[in-house]
Formats: structure tokens, C-alpha cells, sequence
């Protein structure tokens, strides 16, 4: 959604906005919202069948329906209810009935989750991306800053660190130094042990 492209009704949105937000951030949000609902639109049948029901089954009224359904199912089977018993105790159905339930359940969360893991991945590669472009971009900022500074005569305190901050930050330098601290700290803690 760019900002020249507004159609009649996302134009009358806009001049409901929140006027303590800008305009960019209100766009920004309409933009999230937007590729949040296509995202949503592009599923295939069975990724929003195995959305339903796990989102079903996280929900209290999944646990009392079960709750009912289970009590209801011994009750019937003591055959105290003039009901002859069905499945006496162990209950070896109503077992075998709520282990396969289980394994679909699991299958379908599991559906669900590798769907959102693959979305987040998305999302963390579009946070990287502009992390790194508003890295790129205020290193330039500082660097042109301390051109000014110098062009002015300015000195720069004994203590600054503009000097490290001007530097680029390479994501595989810092990825490497993550590794190579996080091996000292392992190597640390097994030799306590």
C-alpha cells in the first residue's frame, strides 16, 4: 500500500487516524495489517482446516467439552442408567478413540506451528534486513556528522566513542563474536562441573 495509491475508502480511514499518531506510523500499521490478512488469504484448505482446530483445542471449551464427553461415557457404562454397558471398564474404546484423537491433534498443531515458524522466519528477515539498512544508514549519518564537526573545528572529547560507532557493523563479525563468547562461556561452565 504506498502512500500516492490510496483508494477512496482507505482515504476516508486515513482521516479517521489517530491524530496522536503520524502519518507514517499509521500507514505502517495499515501495511502490517494488510499483508497479516493476505498472508492469511493465501492458506491453502488444509493449512486453515488445521488452523481452526488447533485454535479450537487451545481454548477451555475444548477441556470442558471433553470433561462432559468423558463423564457422560463412564456414567453410561457403569449401566446404572438402564443403559446396557458399552464399553465396561478399562474402557478400551473410549482409549483407543481418545488416542487417536490425540495423535490428529498433535498432527494438526504441528501443522500449524511449522505455518507460524515459517512466518516468523519471514518476519525475523525483514527485522534483520532493516535492522541492518538503519545500521548502514545512522553509521553514514555519524560519519557525515563528524565531518561537520571537523569542517567546524570541533574537537571531539577524549572519551568519545563516535569513532567506534562510525565504524560498519558486518552481521558476520557479530555473529562470529556471539560464537566464539558464547564457546568461552561453555568451555567456563564445563570445567566447573
Amino acid at each position: 500500500m504506498q502512500p500516492g495509491r490510496l483508494n477512496r475508502k482507505d482515504k476516508e480511514d486515513s482521516e479517521k487516524d489517530n491524530p496522536a499518531l503520524s502519518k507514517v506510523i499509521e500507514r505502517n500499521i495499515r501495511t502490517i495489517i494488510h499483508l497479516r490478512t493476505k498472508a492469511a488469504s493465501e492458506r491453502n484448505l488444509q493449512g486453515r482446516i488445521a488452523d481452526a482446530i488447533t485454535s479450537f483445542s487451545g481454548r477451555m471449551i475444548f477441556a470442558y467439552v471433553h470433561i462432559l464427553w468423558f463423564g457422560i461415557w463412564i456414567l453410561l457404562n457403569t449401566g446404572r442408567f438402564g443403559v446396557r454397558s458399552f464399553d465396561p471398564f478399562p474402557y478400551g474404546l473410549l482409549t483407543m478413540i481418545v488416542s487417536l484423537e490425540a495423535i490428529f491433534l498433535s498432527t494438526f498443531v504441528l501443522i500449524s506451528q511449522n505455518r507460524l515458524s515459517e512466518e516468523n522466519e519471514r518476519r525475523a528477515d525483514l527485522d534483520l534486513q532493516i535492522g541492518l539498512l538503519t545500521e548502514h544508514e545512522l553509521t553514514r549519518v555519524l560519519q557525515m556528522l563528524d565531518a561537520i564537526q571537523d569542517k567546524l573545528g570541533i574537537v571531539d572529547h577524549k572519551e568519545s566513542d563516535l569513532a567506534d560507532l562510525e565504524m560498519e557493523t558486518r552481521p558476520e563479525d557479530v555473529l562470529a563474536e556471539i560464537h566464539r563468547l558464547n564457546a568461552i562461556e561453555l568451555s567456563k561452565k564445563n570445567h566447573l562441573r
